[in-house]
């Protein structure tokens, strides 16, 4: 495993004193619920609005069924393995995940054996290379989260692909595709039917895009690319959307966070061309994006992205 990664302290903290969200107080992360058709054969288990809940996709075919994230630890991922069976019978299962962070695959291990795991190459790599210190970063959140983490085993993929994977789930196709770095090194996405597409946190409703910029522990959000990537999403022009978090929407989601992220990155060359410091343009993008996005949450998310584009290198 890396050595470089992120101690709780160091990754909540950045070195300017900007501090990541704090969940401390927020309800215990469970996913719960009953899935709710958003289309047909496509089932979400809805996050309703909870820290670190993500929305759980199952898609279920003639043969085959996919499920799409499990939440954090083997509790989480043992209730969705229990919804999927649920809904898809003795149809053979797939679990795949948008992306490596906690919230979104670390309840792997409940569908070993149960199902077929397969994640693109970036995805496995990521996970080996900083997995066990997300754990201790996610332990340090709230005892409720780290209650999440007991017994948790970290589980490559049965199957890993590069670039793009198609499943035939039988009457039902998935189109699993390697887009990052954005959000992490190696973001997914996930087209179901050419119609429903999973984004994980590449869009949130009604949320400030997390940007886990926690330089030199973790630098991989790539501000640029992830513009440019949901530019190619929005073209797809998908019926519906599913983002990690938040509430089940449609390609205006997409336009949404991708005008957000570009007002961002303007605004941060704008201020670092004119002399601003990393701190001065943090300070300014926050105050004005508080102002101009004032329905979504998370603000404490802003002064991070100002800094992913500020540091970038302008010729990039």
């Amino acid at each position: 495993m890396c050595t470089t990664e992120p101690s709780p302290s160091e990754a909540r903290t950045e070195p300017t004193g900007h501090r990541a969200p704090d969940v401390s107080e927020a309800s215990a992360p469970i996913v719960s619920g009953e899935p709710v058709q958003v289309a047909d054969g496509v089932f979400v288990i809805p996050d309703q609005r909870v820290e670190l809940v993500p929305n759980v996709g199952i898609i279920v075919g003639e043969q085959a069924a996919l499920v799409i994230d499990t939440g954090i630890g083997p509790r989480n991922g043992g209730y969705v393995l229990d919804q999927a069976r649920r809904l898809a019978g003795e149809r053979r299962l797939y679990l795949t995940v948008t992306h490596f962070h906690p919230e979104h695959g670390f309840g792997a291990q409940a569908f070993k054996g149960a199902a077929t795991i397969i994640y693109n190459r970036g995805q496995r790599d990521e996970l080996r290379r900083k997995g066990a210190a997300y754990i201790d970063m996610f332990k340090g959140l709230s005892a409720a989260v780290a209650a999440e983490f007991e017994g948790v085993d970290l589980i490559d993929p049965d199957l890993t692909y590069d670039g793009q994977a198609e499943i035939d789930l039988g009457g039902r196709t998935a189109v699993l595709r390697t887009v990052g770095p954005a959000h992490t090194a190696s973001d997914q996405t996930v087209l179901i039917d050419d119609r429903v597409l999973f984004g994980g946190d590449l869009f949130e409703t009604r949320i400030f895009p997390i940007t886990p910029y926690f330089p030199p522990y973790d630098a991989d959000v790539d501000g640029a690319h992830w513009i440019t990537v949901l530019d190619q999403l929005t073209a797809l022009n998908p019926e519906i959307v599913v983002p990690g978090h938040g509430e089940v929407s449609d390609v205006s989601l997409i336009r949404d966070v991708r005008d957000y992220l570009a007002y961002v990155r303007d605004e941060a060359g704008r201020l670092r061309a004119a002399g601003a410091s990393a701190d001065e343009a943090a300070a300014t993008i926050d105050k004005d994006a508080r102002a101009r996005w004032n329905t979504w949450e998370r603000p404490e998310w802003i002064s991070f992205a100002a800094r992913t584009f500020y540091d970038a290198d302008p010729a990039g």
